[in-house]
């Protein structure tokens, strides 16, 4: 028998076939349309194509694996977070997915926090609201597309809705829930109290579950489009960051990772919960029952590396430009990238922010600038790091994971300016894994979340800061933290000549 864990992310769909071992047997991934950005800091995707990309994904594995539906004996999801998906009475989508990355939303968020008061936020849900959070996406609908917010019959996340259209039942995990400034993290159900407050029927909420508990079987209009077997328990599932936490093993303390994606995330368990009184780091409910987690978030992570592709490389893969990188001096002779292409969220909470290169000189060359900013986005994710540090979390090493921990050259890079040791492990499907494993979990194949991660992770390699490197990075990193302060108030100018 074999168990099936579905990603649904930014770039694609990823689909990935475990024993029950946790051996991976297949995988297949199904790109999405690219990200619809009609004005600055709008980001949009289409729901409808994720559904089609899973499709195409699990379609895809089972043909790889030479794998029939009826062999498969659980599903499990894992998917990018806060992205806002509204159905109608007919269960239909209303319009577009304001995702992860939309920071539109700023208006609503100020409002949110003069009608309820900040610290009254955190006592509701323990984190502040960000513009990135789901919340404030559904106020600025409310506010500007008043005839489809009066339209909508149900709230989801990405991956919900795709759970749903496999299954035709609604529910949300209670980590993916943490994520929409809705959920009382805490006592880890909905924040009645403050949907009442914002005058939110709380009717629009799916139920909420843990991460591991069954939330549907697969339909049979869903079996006969995937190829799955109707019937097949689908467990709940968690967002990316948690499930990603789950396939890297960080389900007890010590241990933290640092996912590289399109954002990039440093995470880190907590048996008790606990929270950043500025709200830089989120406090959410981990995918182990009963338990939490703490994570840092750079928005423009891969994003930066993407974008630079995208706009200055095209046709270059990523293996060449980290080539290209590498030969370029530790430090890319003084040029610093602040990865602020989508605001930012820690530590600095601005949704204005903004990115670029800065203290470039006539002698830079192109790999100065890929070095830059791969460094830059590692620096982002060095204040992740030490913000959770702040909280009294220790931290003996860090497990890399995602598309930017694939390379070496980023590996290593990550250890000196961490000045950690970095494990990889044999696995570096992340999410996909996770949601794997959780529906091992969630079909009885394992007791608990932190028993199969035991059973199944194994560490591949580690790395160790070398000492010269790390010196020259704690230098520039001190140059970097400076940067924003002083550019903040230029950044407020920009913004407000469009």
């Amino acid at each position: 028998m074999y168990w099936l864990g579905i990603d649904v992310g930014t770039g694609g769909t990823r689909a990935l076939l475990v024993d029950a071992q946790g051996v991976i047997v297949a995988g297949f991934t199904a790109a999405h349309e690219d990200i619809h950005m009609e004005k600055p800091f709008w980001a949009e995707q289409r729901p409808e194509d994720w559904w089609n990309a899973t499709q195409h994904a699990i379609r895809g594995v089972l043909s790889e694996a030479s794998v029939s539906g009826d062999q498969v004996k659980g599903v499990g999801f894992s998917g990018q977070m806060h992205g806002l998906v509204l159905l109608d009475a007919q269960n239909q989508v209303i319009r577009p997915s304001l995702i992860w990355c939309d920071q539109r939303s700023q208006p609503q968020v100020d409002r949110i926090n003069q009608k309820v008061g900040e610290a009254q936020v955190l006592k509701y849900i323990a984190n502040p609201v960000l513009t990135g959070f789901t919340l404030p996406k559904l106020l600025w609908v409310r506010d500007h597309e008043p005839k489809n917010y009066e339209r909508t019959r149900k709230m989801l996340l990405p991956k919900d809705y795709v759970r749903f259209m496999l299954t035709g039942d609604f529910a949300m995990d209670v980590a993916d829930a943490s994520g929409t400034a809705l959920f009382d993290v805490v006592n880890r159900k909905w924040a009645t109290e403050f949907c009442h407050d914002l005058d939110i029927d709380t009717d629009l909420l799916p139920p909420s579950l843990e991460c591991s508990d069954l939330a549907g079987k697969i339909s049979a209009s869903a079996a006969a489009l995937t190829g799955l077997k109707a019937g097949t328990p689908v467990v709940a599932g968690a967002g990316d960051q948690a499930a990603s936490a789950v396939g890297n093993g960080i389900t007890e303390a010590g241990v933290v990772s640092c996912t590289i994606g399109t954002s990039g995330v440093v995470f880190a368990h907590m048996e008790e919960v606990a929270y950043d009184p500025k709200g830089r780091v989120h406090t959410f409910c981990h995918a182990v029952k009963g338990k939490w987690h703490v994570m840092g978030v750079t928005q423009g992570a891969g994003l930066s590396l993407q974008w630079f592709r995208n706009q200055l490389a095209p046709g270059t893969d990523y293996d060449e430009l980290t080539n290209e990188a590498s030969k370029s001096a530790v430090g890319a002779h003084g040029l610093i990238w602040l990865p602020y292409l989508m605001g930012e969220r820690t530590p600095h909470l601005d949704a204005g922010a903004r990115g670029g290169w800065i203290g470039i000189t006539a002698r830079h060359t192109r790999a100065d600038l890929i070095r830059s900013v791969i460094e830059g986005v590692t620096f982002s994710l060095r204040d992740c790091l030490e913000i959770i540090e702040e909280l009294g979390v220790h931290v003996e090493s860090v497990t890399a994971s995602g598309g930017g921990a694939r390379s070496a050259f980023w590996r290593q890079m990550l250890a000196d300016a961490f000045e950690k040791r970095i494990q990889i492990l044999d696995s570096q499907e992340g999410s996909a894994y996770g949601a794997a494993l959780l529906s091992l979990v969630g079909t009885g194949e394992y007791e608990s979340v932190p028993a199969a991660c035991n059973a199944t992770i194994k560490t591949a390699s580690s790395l160790v800061p070398r000492p010269h490197a790390s010196a020259t990075y704690r230098g520039l990193y001190e140059v970097y933290k400076g940067m924003y302060p002083a550019l903040r108030p230029l950044f407020r100018l920009q913004n407000a000549l469009g």
